[in-house]
């Protein structure tokens, strides 16, 4: 049976707050690149509560032995490593089944995710390089912005190290559901943990599109109260940025997203089959990487479910999308290619 996850699957899954007492089905190393970060250091503490994680690998370029020995008390069973410079990533990275990459510098007011493009362009094809080197059938769960092209880079990486896989690297675009799913809740007056809304394209601006007629359960709004909302998920980020008045921008609901999405890995590779929106490589519409629901299982992508049936004003969010993301998409590759 096919399961979707839901912030209550998610909470479920991080109850082993408590001693974990009974025995996992499997054991799973975990490497977080970018561990000491605002994402980096709170992710890692959800992931350290998940009972299918054994090992905890943390990365970064300063302060992750601290981190790792602060997780390191918490009494549940992932055994917690720290890694710091570049000369320990590799040994971070050997043997990993899932490496999670929320490194890069944060949005700051006034910045677009395109504005962090040099910068963590740079950082996510360096990590990517030592991962294809290091673990190359692990799976990559890409956080860092700008996703639209980040993922297409460390697509390119993988080719030159002559191991791609496209079912092994995903942009984690889960931040994009949980914000729709909480905000359409609140709409309705609902439990957000009992709301499941697909959003697909890819993780910036006008490329997020949710699909709130395929909300689960179904909803009705007004069409000027559904392009409001609409244009909420896809502003959320600035949204944050903005009440963080420069100090920060999306840590902790990313952090909680990116858990989410790595225990989902987890799961399908522990033998569940678990759907999930991420932007992956893909042939569903003509852009060439598009987030779309996906069937997790043990070898990463089982299937791509493809867009579904959308309404007139979806159709309209994805056709304005698609010059954006192929635009994203050639820069990301541009950037490897013309190295």
């Amino acid at each position: 049976m096919l399961s979707r996850v839901s912030p209550r699957t998610l909470q479920s899954t991080l109850s082993s707050l408590r001693t974990f007492s009974t025995a996992p089905k499997n054991n799973a190393k975990v490497a977080v690149l970018g561990a000491s970060g605002g994402i980096g250091q709170p992710l890692s503490l959800l992931l350290k509560q998940s009972s299918l994680v054994s090992d905890l690998a943390l990365y970064d370029i300063a302060h992750t032995p601290g981190v790792a020995a602060d997780l390191s008390h918490i009494n549940t069973r992932a055994r917690v490593t720290g890694f710091v410079g570049a000369e320990q990533l590799a040994d971070c990275l050997k043997g990993s089944d899932v490496v999670v990459i929320p490194a890069g510098v944060p949005r700051k007011p006034g910045m677009t995710r395109d504005d962090l493009f040099n910068t963590n362009a740079s950082i996510v094809r360096d990590l990517c390089d030592a991962a294809a080197k290091n673990c190359p059938k692990a799976m990559i769960a890409i956080i860092s912005n700008p996703v639209n092209s980040t993922v297409p880079i460390a697509s390119e990486v993988y080719k030159k190290n002559g191991v791609y896989d496209p079912n092994r690297i995903f942009g984690v675009t889960s931040l994009d559901v949980v914000r729709a799913n909480t905000f359409i809740a609140e709409a309705k007056g609902l439990d957000p943990a009992t709301v499941d809304v697909p959003v697909i394209g890819g993780h910036a601006g006008i490329t997020i599109i949710p699909l709130i007629s395929r909300a689960n359960p179904t909803v009705s709004f007004a069409d000027d109260k559904i392009d409001a909302l609409t244009k909420r998920i896809q502003d959320a980020g600035t949204e944050v940025v903005k009440a963080k008045a420069g100090t920060g921008s999306a840590t902790l609901s990313m952090a909680f997203a990116g858990a989410r999405f790595a225990i989902s890995l987890l799961r399908g590779l522990n033998g569940e089959k678990v759907i999930e929106c991420a932007y992956v490589k893909s042939d569903v519409t003509e852009a060439t990487y598009f987030s779309t629901p996906l069937e997790l299982g043990k070898n990463g992508l089982e299937r791509n479910l493809g867009i579904g049936n959308v309404n007139k004003y979806e159709e309209e969010l994805i056709k304005n999308a698609i010059p954006e993301l192929k635009s994203s998409i050639k820069k990301g590759e541009d950037f490897v290619n013309k190295q």
